[in-house]
């Protein structure tokens, strides 16, 4: 989501969109649904290209719209996306609707199965900790890829578009080829972690693709700072890291000093919007702005 809203400047709150779209892909051509099993490494690149391929659907009508008033439109986009999934179970059955779809086959690469535990050098790797390494190697690939991008021709021009859009135009920088390429780049990245979602949980529904999941990401970019990279990282260990510890805080003060505290979902939601509205206030670039 940097590529679209940090380095090209577009405000995109329908990201889960992209996300849902990889997982599906994922999901028919890996579970009995629709009766193949294809391989991992077979069907990521499909969901990533399929991706890609919503992102253009939803940049093309967008190209004049800056603002909010293209977060409206992709907003938009996000819950059409998400509804559709959702509806989609009749006349033809596709992606059994409300029920979702289960039984998705975990990833397999080179004869090691992902969900099982093995014995390597005499220790006992798990199933999570192998998906770990995994996700581990695909963000140092996305991150480089950032940077590659960031330093580069194109980045350069979409940091152009970002910053006076007429003034990019008129230096002859194609406005509406990069617009699209940023929205298809960052809906391919988004492709690629629905897959993986799909293949580390073994079941999806419309449920998993809401609001809120978009907010959340487009919440660790802003957070963390527009365009730089390191900043996006930070925003997103810091919302990960910090609504378990607000239910860790919750579950302590009641077990040990018998405060009782309100629901710890509302609780963490409150302090969540407390810390964001004071970061806007008082970083409103962000913790690590970029240069």
């Amino acid at each position: 989501l940097n590529i679209v809203v940090g380095f090209a400047g577009l405000l995109d709150l329908g990201y889960i969109a992209f996300y849902a779209v990889g997982a599906y892909v994922y999901a028919l051509l890996a579970s009995p649904h629709l009766g193949l099993h294809l391989p991992f490494w077979v069907i990521l690149p499909i969901g990533a290209g399929v991706a890609a391929l919503f992102g253009v659907m939803l940049g093309a009508p967008t190209l004049k719209l800056r603002g909010d008033y293209l977060a409206i439109v992709t907003l938009g986009f996000g819950e059409i996306v998400r509804i559709f999934l959702n509806n989609l179970s009749q006349p033809v059955n596709i992606t059994r609707g409300p029920q979702g779809i289960a039984g998705i086959d975990p990833v397999r690469i080179g004869g090691v199965d992902f969900s099982r535990s093995d014995t390597v050098l005499g220790a006992v790797v798990s199933g999570p900790m192998k998906y770990y390494y995994l996700l581990l190697a695909l963000m140092i690939a996305i991150i480089v890829v950032n940077i590659r991008l960031q330093n580069s021709r194109i980045g350069r021009a979409w940091e152009a578009i970002r910053e006076d859009e007429i003034a990019a135009r008129a230096m002859g920088i194609d406005t509406t080829a990069l617009k699209l390429l940023a929205f298809a780049m960052g809906a391919s990245f988004g492709g690629v972690a629905g897959g993986m979602f799909a293949a580390i949980q073994g079941f999806i529904s419309p449920e998993s693709f809401t609001l809120v999941e978009s907010v959340m990401v487009v919440s660790m970019v802003v957070l963390g700072g527009m365009g730089n990279i390191w900043g996006v990282i930070l925003g997103a260990l810091l919302l990960s890291f910090f609504p378990e510890l607000l239910r860790y805080a919750a579950g302590w003060l009641d077990s040990y000093a018998g405060i009782k505290l309100p629901d710890p979902e509302i609780l963490r939601m409150l302090v969540f919007g407390l810390a964001l509205v004071l970061v806007m206030l008082y970083r409103p670039a962000g913790l690590l702005p970029s240069a």
